[in-house]
């Protein structure tokens, strides 16, 4: 640990203090003498913890080391980033090996993870209102029982496989204090009391899954903005105009309807239809009944308090495109795929390589790529004949039913005059919290699923379940329950293994069909030259009926008609693909997968696709300048900065009219800018703040403040579609009641406003403006925000200054709604897969490989990311020792 000396010259006109009388001198060098060995004691106690506390836990990472339940050696290369590839004679010695590799490396992060889905934080981090509140939530979601049900649905040799990593978890914390496992277990240490650790259960790594499938699924924030927006707006025409069809937006869906492939013929379910002005489902008069929104924004406040694991909100999503070898150096297929994800110290993913010594039917893995700390095998990358990458689909698998709430009775059928209704079912939750009281609390459910909008107001809502006031009518009180396909148990684990055993395009059809959560969409190239898409996914049927025009989701469902509940799920033989396109590449960059009206109904609420439409206009210049694609061409895609919002914005910018100088001085930026978002310009500094000050100025004068845009792109295209009507309702400023504003009122004030803003963020020349003082990363860790300063800084990498935005290709993505430009997502890992010579191929991490802050690979990959640089992937056995500067032998 290094420290800096401050300089003790003198300016030239620095005045020198007059010196204190002399009765004061002793107690002022008393006070000197003191504070300096309280910053000594400090600095020592600091490069202490660093040196000592911090490098206690760091692994073995060459030698050998004893592993119980080997059946024979396994070994465990590691390059310069630390990156290990194992190599095992049996599939289960190899994940045995690769539990053990991880709890090595990741375990707190693991312990902290299963806390978590287990309802259990309250047992890691004490009493806490946060955790409890996440408890609170999760309990009432059940992700740990679900996974305890799951177990069972699985195949053997997953269920071998899940047991054989967690056999080798146990034998790495066999003999192990906390503080030899982890330094965040010191940390805690200081206000809480830990017991070792307990062991991990397959079960544990199942549990995993639900909270990746939680952040990854979509349009619930959707379907309540809507009802909420509805509350305030009053208007059904406004509400759609704030939720514009994808096709507004004029970019390409991932599959040509004229290559659409299914393996089996459509059955007559509902389709896409998209958004048309009507009001909402059921009973109209309830979606402008206070009680109702106040039952919203509960359930909304609920599921803001489980902790974000992989992603939330503005930025989640991904870019991934596959070409064809035809149009490729090596005359084979090139994959790239970079998922955008909440970007955390440590980061999301665990490069790993898996690898039978011997591979054939005993032993037939043979893979590498980007695991999750805590579960076997690998989620995304490439074996040895097929490499495949995951970008968040987006389908509709949420629903919000509002329920009508009497005593501890629901209304299952609201026929006039034939009511009809039904128990809850309750359970009692018992909430065990390190250093205080156990908290017991009741679980509501109805038979649509839990009831969310009561979770941390309990209290309050018991008495409101039991004394007739104002809020509770005949018909009862409004409640909101949560019907979600991943609280169906399913077999998600079964298909990774699937998808690391994958060789031909029916392979990967095979995985998808119990892919059942979350959704995501498989972009996938073989070593024979196939490239290729399938959607996965479990993804609800809701009945098409012509009562309603709201039968998609895309609003809450009214509880008490049957005729909105879900009838079943798409049959995966019917979920779409599509093989070797003619025009010889594949973008799926979370945009709509068909047009509206096509296939099966996945959803109306897509990325509106800007992301998308940029990459395939990157590869189609290329394809039309008749040049062939090299890994350096993908990886160049994947740190591309141009901005959509610009292309949109900037014309209408430059033509509104302002002062010369002072005002105008960010305005003048703009008009040779090129659009793209680069960390040293000044443009994109001024352009953001102008996009962030515009949203503010349009829409919080009349929305909710929990929906207050983010900036993603569906408040690009509701701009773009704004910016041709200077008299559209939103432009005007509701508080203003004297005057209406129109659109050149609103972009005057946001160019204005954005140069005074910026004026005090970076300083009064607008020249010296970049957008990376405004814009930098610091993966945040878990437990940084409840800790002290200097163990943050000990505990996550220094800030640093990135490039890129919402919505563009290298989407560092930032909430407008927050009025912060900080990096809040991005790529969390980019690789680019060469499948005519694999170890060509290159990936690299936001981090690196090792959770331990005192590790040299904690965040060594990190400065390379920033740059968009990348490190070479070795691959095959040859490439692998090459490359290897420790290897680490378990023996039996």
């Amino acid at each position: 640990m290094s420290t800096t000396t401050p300089d003790q010259s003198t300016a030239p006109d620095e005045v020198t203090p007059p010196e204190p009388p002399a009765k004061h001198r002793s107690r002022l060098r008393r006070m000197v003498v003191g504070t300096a060995v309280v910053v000594v004691l400090v600095l020592v106690a600091g490069t202490t913890f660093g040196v000592v506390t911090g490098r206690r836990p760091l692994p073995q990472y060459d030698g050998e080391l004893t592993l119980d339940g080997l059946s024979a050696e396994a070994h465990v290369f590691r390059d310069a980033q630390g990156v290990p590839q194992v190599y095992a004679e049996t599939p289960e010695d190899l994940f045995r090996a690769q539990g053990y590799v991880q709890a090595q490396d990741r375990f707190f992060e693991m312990d902290y993870r299963r806390h978590v889905t287990a309802g259990r934080l309250s047992e890691l981090v004490g009493d806490q209102e946060a955790a409890i509140n996440a408890d609170m939530v999760l309990r009432t979601f059940g992700w740990r029982e679900v996974a305890e049900q799951e177990l069972n649905l699985l195949a053997p040799e997953t269920r071998s496989y899940l047991e054989a990593y967690a056999d080798g978890v146990n034998a790495y914390l066999e003999g192990r204090h906390l503080g030899e496992i982890a330094v965040e277990y010191t940390v805690l240490g200081v206000n809480v009391n830990l017991d070792d650790p307990e062991p991990w259960e397959p079960v544990d790594s199942l549990a995993w899954l639900k909270a990746m499938a939680w952040d990854l699924r979509d349009n619930y924030d959707d379907e309540l903005d809507r009802a909420l927006a509805y509350s305030t707006l009053k208007d059904p025409a406004l509400v759609d105009e704030l939720f514009p069809a994808y096709a507004a937006a004029g970019n390409a869906p991932i599959v040509d309807p004229a290559e659409l492939e299914l393996a089996a013929p459509l059955e007559a379910t509902q389709t896409s239809s998209g958004t048309t002005a009507e009001l909402p489902p059921g009973d109209d008069a309830a979606f402008e009944d206070p009680h109702l929104a106040e039952a919203l924004e509960a359930a909304r406040q609920a599921l803001a308090a489980v902790p974000v694991q992989i992603a939330r909100g503005e930025g989640t999503g991904s870019n991934s495109w596959a070409i064809a070898g035809d149009l490729t150096e090596s005359g084979e297929p090139l994959l790239a795929n970079d998922p955008h994800l909440k970007l955390t110290s440590p980061g999301v993913w665990a490069q790993v390589g898996l690898h039978c010594t011997e591979v054939g039917e005993a032993c037939p893995f043979d893979v590498a790529g980007f695991s999750f700390a805590g579960f076997p095998g690998v989620m995304i990358g490439h074996n040895a004949d097929l490499a495949w990458g995951l970008t968040n689909m987006g389908a509709d698998v949420t629903d919000f039913f509002i329920e009508r709430v009497r005593d501890d009775n629901w209304l299952r059928d609201g026929t006039p005059g034939a009511e009809v209704w039904e128990p809850i079912e309750t359970r009692t939750e018992t909430i065990r919290v390190e250093g205080s009281s156990p908290i017991d609390f009741e679980v509501r459910s109805t038979a649509h699923g839990p009831i969310i909008s009561s979770v941390m107001d309990e209290t309050e809502m018991e008495a409101v379940r039991h004394a007739p006031t104002e809020y509770q009518t005949e018909l009862g009180q409004y409640e909101i329950s949560l019907a979600w396909t991943a609280l169906e148990p399913g077999r998600t684990a079964d298909a990774v293994f699937a998808l690391n055993l994958a060789a031909t395009p029916e392979d990967v059809q095979a995985a998808a069909a119990v892919f059942d959560v979350p959704a995501q969409n498989i972009v996938f190239a073989t070593t024979d030259g196939h490239i290729g898409y399938q959607a996965p996914g479990s993804i609800p049927v809701r009945a098409d009926f012509p009562a309603t025009p709201r039968p998609d989701g895309t609003w809450p469902r009214p509880g008490w008609d049957a005729r909105f509940d879900w009838t079943g799920y798409v049959d995966p033989s019917q979920m779409p693909r599509v093989l070797d396109p003619a025009e010889g590449f594949i973008v799926a960059a979370n945009q709509a997968v068909l047009p509206s009206g096509t296939g099966p109904f996945l959803t109306n609420d897509w990325d509106y696709g800007y992301r998308s439409q940029r990459i395939r206009t990157l590869i189609q210049q290329q394809v039309d300048a008749g040049r062939k694609f090299s890994v350096d061409d993908m990886a160049s895609i994947q740190t591309d900065a141009d901005s959509r919002y610009a292309e949109m914005l900037v014309p209408a910018l430059l033509d509104v009219d302002l002062p010369d100088g002072y005002q105008s001085d960010g305005q003048r930026l703009l008009e040779d800018w090129d659009g793209s978002m680069d960390a040293d310009s000044a443009a994109a500094a001024y352009f953001a703040a102008v996009w962030r000050n515009l949203l503010k100025e349009t829409f919080w004068d009349e929305l909710p403040e929990s929906m207050r845009p983010d900036g993603s792109s569906q408040w690009l295209t509701v701009v773009q579609g704004m910016l041709g009507n200077v008299s559209d309702p939103f432009w005007d400023d509701k508080s203003t009641v004297a005057v209406v504003e129109s659109r050149d009122e609103i972009l005057s004030r946001a160019l204005v406003t954005a140069r005074q803003d910026l004026t005090v963020e970076l300083g009064k020349d607008a020249e010296d403006w970049t957008w990376g003082t405004l814009h930098q990363l610091q993966p945040p860790h878990p437990l940084g925000a409840g800790v002290p300063g200097a163990l943050q800084q000990f505990l996550e990498p220094a800030s640093r200054k990135v490039g890129g935005s919402s919505s563009v290709v290298n989407a560092t993505s930032w909430d407008a709604g927050t009025g912060s430009f900080a990096v809040s997502s991005g790529p969390s890992m980019r690789m680019v897969v060469d499948l005519g010579h694999l170890d060509r191929s290159t990936w690299v991490t936001v981090s690196g490989v090792s959770a331990h802050p005192a590790s040299s690979h904690f965040e060594d990959q990190l400065d390379a990311w920033v740059d968009g640089e990348t490190f070479g992937w070795p691959f095959s056995p040859t490439a692998v020792e090459g490359t290897a500067e420790d290897e680490l032998t378990l023996v039996p």
